[in-house]
């Protein structure tokens, strides 16, 4: 049957604004990020001087509404921005993926018309956010809160410890999770924004990581923090449906920055074996090589498209809880086999630090782990494959 106006457009094909938008963080990244990044992972600390970049070019409001001084996109265009910063530097990525599918949404999504127009437009501003939900015994089984909110008057006292918070060092403004009422379960759990200057809020320790080095991740510690009651996200005792909702969102943002670090790796193999000499010739040209190189690229058009269409269905107000811990579990995995061929591809220059890939290869293990590990995702899959 011949086309027609109503012919549905292929999954990856882009608007003129997602073009752009994709080129500028894309010229962004290899011009501004890309000189800091060795520096920041050896160090293990992030060039906060960037972060004010980062709002100049509207990636600290991606899809915040223009009314709170956002940019007004989409959350395809948070996607978007996330593969092309990870396929430069996954610690940039991540940092600004936790900020706006997480602590973003949360607060637009849930938060009520004064608690949005109090924090999105500083949020949009530059004042990074961070998510406080997992604790020591509250990994997977993410409700299992230990943290406790007491009411108190007009406000809210939280005491508790709070683990692997990603931003926990450079953010001013924390989404925390704790529970109001620890008989009720889950049916307890309540969303806070609380802010770095509430007194009884103090940033802990900094953890020494494998990969992702330069992403702070902190324990933060709540005692007798007093938050206000107008402070609340969502209602008292809904905090589990802002974090499902908030981390099924997320999970995509995480998918799109393996999808980054699985191609920033593919990029630069395919860069050197062009000019790798051995037996007189570029290893390139041997079989052995270009059929992994295949291999690997088709893996990386297939994530691309479980990304892509988690998002788009996101947009478009369609369930997409199953597809995005699809697009995360095999965006996971694809990340960990392309950047341990281009460990191998490099030879002994892989395993060095003057070349990329060594961190390409550390920064893609946290994708089967963070926000929702991928025993989690297949979890997820299967029980929408075995319901009625």
């Amino acid at each position: 049957m011949p086309a027609d106006s109503t012919t549905i457009p292929p999954l990856t094909s882009l608007t003129e604004d997602e073009r752009m938008f994709r080129d500028a963080i894309r010229d962004f990244a290899s011009s501004e990020i890309a000189p800091h990044v060795s520096r920041m992972d050896h160090m293990a600390e992030y060039d906060q001087s960037l972060i004010p970049k980062f709002a100049e070019l509207g990636l600290m409001g991606i899809d915040i509404p223009e009314q709170y001084g956002g940019a007004g996109g989409t959350f395809f265009m948070s996607v978007l921005a996330v593969e092309e910063l990870a396929a430069v530097d996954a610690a940039t990525a991540v940092m600004l993926d936790v900020h706006n599918t997480l602590v973003n949404v949360a607060t637009h999504t849930w938060g009520n018309d004064e608690l949005r127009a109090r924090y999105l437009p500083r949020l949009a501003a530059g004042e990074l956010g961070a998510y406080a939900l997992s604790e020591a015994n509250s990994g997977s089984d993410a409700f299992a809160l230990e943290a406790r909110a007491e009411r108190r008057g007009d406000a809210w006292v939280l005491n508790g410890q709070k683990l692997w918070i990603t931003n926990g060092a450079e953010a001013n403004l924390f989404v925390v999770f704790a529970t109001v009422d620890p008989t009720k379960g889950y049916k307890g759990i309540t969303a806070f924004m609380v802010e770095r200057s509430n007194p009884g809020l103090t940033v802990g320790k900094k953890e020494d990581k494998l990969g992702i080095r330069a992403s702070s991740t902190t324990e933060v510690v709540l005692e007798d923090c007093i938050v206000p009651d107008a402070d609340v996200i969502g209602d008292v005792g809904k905090g589990y449906k802002v974090a499902i909702e908030t981390l099924n969102a997320g999970r995509v943002g995480i998918g799109a920055q393996m999808l980054g670090v699985a191609r920033g790796a593919l990029d630069a193999s395919i860069k050197y074996v062009k000019e790798r000499q051995q037996f007189g010739r570029p290893i390139g040209e041997f079989q052995g090589v270009q059929f992994q190189l295949a291999q690997a690229a088709t893996e990386i058009v297939a994530t691309r498209l479980l990304v892509y269409n988690a998002a788009r269905l996101k947009d478009a107000g369609a369930p997409f809880m199953v597809e995005g811990g699809m697009a995360k579990l095999y965006a996971s995995q694809a990340a960990e086999r392309m950047t341990s061929l281009a460990v191998e591809l490099f030879g002994g220059y892989g395993y060095t630090k003057e070349y990329p890939v060594e961190k390409y290869f550390r920064d893609a293990k946290i994708g089967a782990i963070y926000e929702g590990t991928s025993n989690m995702q297949l979890q997820t899959i299967a029980k929408a494959l075995l319901q009625d």
